[in-house]
């Protein structure tokens, strides 16, 4: 089950997922020219863990995030 994060405003250029591993709060930058639905794995910059990040633009261009362990 994914780990779901923090919302931001719709203009915003960056998000904030919490790492499903240690639980830090990871900075991302949001790119909405890539795509309405998003998915990519990232590693952790704190604890060096692989995480699925899954980025979604409403029909408002609000970002939604979540994260999983890969």
């Amino acid at each position: 089950m994914p780990f779901e994060s923090a919302m931001l405003p719709a203009m915003q250029t960056e998000g904030i997922y919490a790492c499903p591993h240690c639980g830090e709060e990871i900075v991302i930058p949001l790119d909405p020219s890539a795509g309405r639905e998003q998915r990519y794995t990232e590693d952790c910059p704190v604890c060096c863990s692989p995480n699925v990040i899954s980025v979604v633009f409403d029909d408002e261009g609000e970002p939604s995030l979540s994260a999983e362990r890969e």
